[in-house]
């Protein structure tokens, strides 16, 4: 069968593309291994999908790599996610060099342990001057954090005169929010067949195609996104308007 690559079309790619990365434990207990055996198999996913995206000229690509709610997770299994993250930082860094890619990140970074800190900005540093696809991880976020973070400076700057508040508008927000200046993702995608957002870009996924597969994350690889990628260009995105004001 043809590959999905060779039948998108080059010219409609999406800007950005935000994917929740689903079915880690569920893939490690189908498996009979620990739930961070999963963890562990889901960076190859990644390394595959960050490939597949600079291939076909993504420009930004948004991973759900680790929610404010997971710290509630069993303390052994955070550990192991915060050492797996030091880890795959250190030995993605000159693949992500290799292929021209930046990284940057969103959520409540300060909230990380100071080993995950220090690693993230030695390799941001590292792959600044990259002008390839801009790979963004979410860590320690939440959409509600997000929403409530950026409520909170901006009414400090109106009471603070920097701003006033009949200035207030969709654009002003959107500056406070951690994804300012990121175009907001054309196509989400969430694997393992769960049909929920998770608190995830909540206020930049208002217009986004939603794209749900069963595939557990440590099977998902390049071909699939592709696939996704190819599913989307076959959709009408109309913003409110109907289909006859789309062609005139």
């Amino acid at each position: 069968m043809e590959s999905f690559r060779n039948r998108v079309d080059k010219n409609n790619i999406p800007k950005h593309v935000a994917i929740i990365m689903d079915g880690n434990g569920r893939w490690a207990k189908k498996h009979g291994k620990a739930r961070v055996y999963g963890h562990e198999s889901g960076v190859e996913s990644v390394r595959s999908v960050v490939e597949g995206a600079g291939e076909i000229g993504i420009k930004h690509l948004t991973l759900y790599a680790f929610s404010t709610e997971n710290w509630n997770r069993p303390k052994n299994e955070v550990d192991a996610l915060m050492e797996l993250l030091v880890h795959a930082i250190e030995m993605e860094t000159k693949s992500l060099m290799k292929n021209n890619v930046r990284l940057s990140t969103i959520g409540n970074i300060e909230a990380m342990p100071p080993k995950v800190k220090e690693k993230l900005n030695g390799c941001i540093d590292a792959l600044k001057l990259n002008t390839g696809l801009n790979l963004v991880l979410a860590l320690s976020y939440s959409s509600k954090w997000e929403i409530v973070n950026a409520t909170k400076n901006l009414v400090r700057d109106a009471i603070d005169k920097k701003i006033k508040p009949e200035k207030i508008n969709n654009e002003l927000f959107e500056s406070y929010l951690n994804t300012a200046g990121i175009p907001d993702p054309e196509l989400l995608i969430r694997t393992s067949g769960e049909y929920r957002i998770s608190n995830f870009l909540l206020w930049q996924i208002a217009y986004s195609e939603l794209y749900f597969t069963e595939k557990l994350w440590p099977d998902f690889r390049k071909e699939d996104l592709f696939e996704a990628v190819f599913d989307f260009q076959t959709r009408e995105r109309r913003f409110g308007k109907i289909s006859e004001q789309l062609i005139s």
